[in-house]
C-alpha cells in the first residue's frame, strides 16, 4: 500500500538538471544521478567506489520507450567510466548504493538480478541487457534487505524522473475499481485506461493491421510499425494484437494506433455505459 514519503533531493552544483543526491530520510539506500557530462564530477565522490547498482537511460526507440541498460559493480565509478567509452546510448545514469556503505556483491547481484526482471515484465524501457540471466543463490536475510532496498530505490528513480519500476495501470497495481474504457470501429477493440502520464492501452486489445491511405508515410504510421518491430504489437490475420500494455502520450495517438487513421481519442474510448472520455473527464472539471 502506497504511503507518504519525506524523500530529500541535494544539488551539489546547486543545478536542478545536473547531479542530484536523492535519499527517503529514513532509509540507508542513496540514488546519485549523474549526467552524462558531469561524470568526472561524480568520480571524484567517494560514493563512485562503492559496491552498487546502477542504470544507464538515454535517447527513445521509435515507438517511445526510453531505453535503458542495468548493471552492477564493486566499483560503480570505474564501471562507469568504461561504458563511457563503450555505450553511446545513455546520456544519464542513476547508481544506487548504501548511505552506510555496507553493500556487499552478494547484495549487487540479487539486486541487478531482481531489476532486470522487475524491469522487463513492467515494460516501460526498451533494456540494452539481453537477459534476467539466473537467480543468484542469495541467504534468505540477504534476500529481504534486497527486496527493501529494491523498494526505496525504484520510489528514488520515480522521484527522479525514470519510473523504471512503476506499473502503468491500476490494474497492475491491484486495484480493485480500475476505470475502463472500449474503443470499437474501424475492425478495432481496444480496451484502455486514462492514467496521469497519458493512455495506457491494455495488452489483449486488437486494431486494424491496415491503415488508411491519408496516415501512410506519417511519424503515426511510423510509430505502429516501430510498435511491430519492438513485438508490442503481434500481427494476426487482418488484426494487430497488443501483447502487452502500451503507454500513449494521448487519447488520440492511443485511439489512432488501434484504428489505423487520425482519431480524437477523447470521442472515440468510451465507457461500457457509452460515456465518452470527453464527458467524463473533461467536461466534468470545472
Amino acid at each position: 500500500m502506497s504511503r507518504a514519503q519525506t524523500i530529500q533531493i541535494f544539488l551539489p552544483k546547486g543545478n536542478p538538471r545536473g547531479l542530484r543526491v536523492a535519499e527517503i530520510t529514513t532509509r540507508i539506500v542513496r540514488v546519485i544521478e549523474v549526467p552524462r557530462n558531469e561524470l568526472s564530477e561524480f568520480l571524484a565522490m567517494p560514493e563512485s567506489q562503492q559496491v552498487g547498482i546502477y542504470f544507464l537511460v538515454g535517447e527513445l526507440y521509435e515507438s517511445g520507450l526510453p531505453r535503458a541498460y542495468i548493471g552492477q559493480s564493486g566499483n560503480v565509478g570505474q564501471r562507469l567510466a568504461q561504458h563511457h567509452q563503450s555505450k553511446d546510448f545513455w546520456n544519464r545514469a542513476l547508481v544506487v548504493v548504501s548511505l552506510t556503505n555496507n553493500f556487499t556483491q552478494t547484495h549487487a547481484l540479487f539486486l541487478e538480478w531482481l531489476a532486470l526482471g522487475q524491469a522487463q515484465k513492467v515494460g516501460r524501457y526498451q533494456l540494452e541487457n539481453s537477459n534476467a540471466g539466473a537467480r543468484p543463490h542469495t541467504p534468505a536475510p540477504l534476500e529481504a534487505d534486497c527486496h527493501e532496498i529494491h523498494e526505496t530505490a525504484a520510489i528514488l528513480l520515480a522521484t527522479l524522473g525514470q519510473p523504471i519500476f512503476e506499473p502503468l495501470t491500476s490494474i497492475s497495481n491491484g486495484s480493485n475499481t480500475p476505470e475502463l474504457f472500449y474503443c470499437k470501429g474501424s475492425g478495432a477493440h481496444g480496451v484502455g485506461e486514462l492514467t496521469s502520464e497519458g493512455f495506457v492501452v491494455l495488452m489483449g486489445s486488437q486494431g486494424r493491421a491496415q491503415v488508411v491511405s491519408s496516415l501512410r508515410g506519417t511519424p503515426l504510421e511510423k510509430m505502429r510499425e516501430q510498435l511491430v518491430n519492438d513485438g508490442i504489437l503481434f500481427q494476426e490475420g487482418e488484426m494487430l494484437v497488443f501483447k502487452r500494455d502500451q503507454l500513449f502520450s494521448s487519447p488520440s495517438t492511443a485511439a489512432t494506433a488501434l484504428m489505423g487513421r487520425s482519431a480524437n481519442g477523447w470521442i472515440e474510448w468510451k465507457t461500457a455505459e457509452g460515456q465518452t472520455l470527453d464527458e467524463l473527464k473533461r467536461q466534468r472539471v470545472q
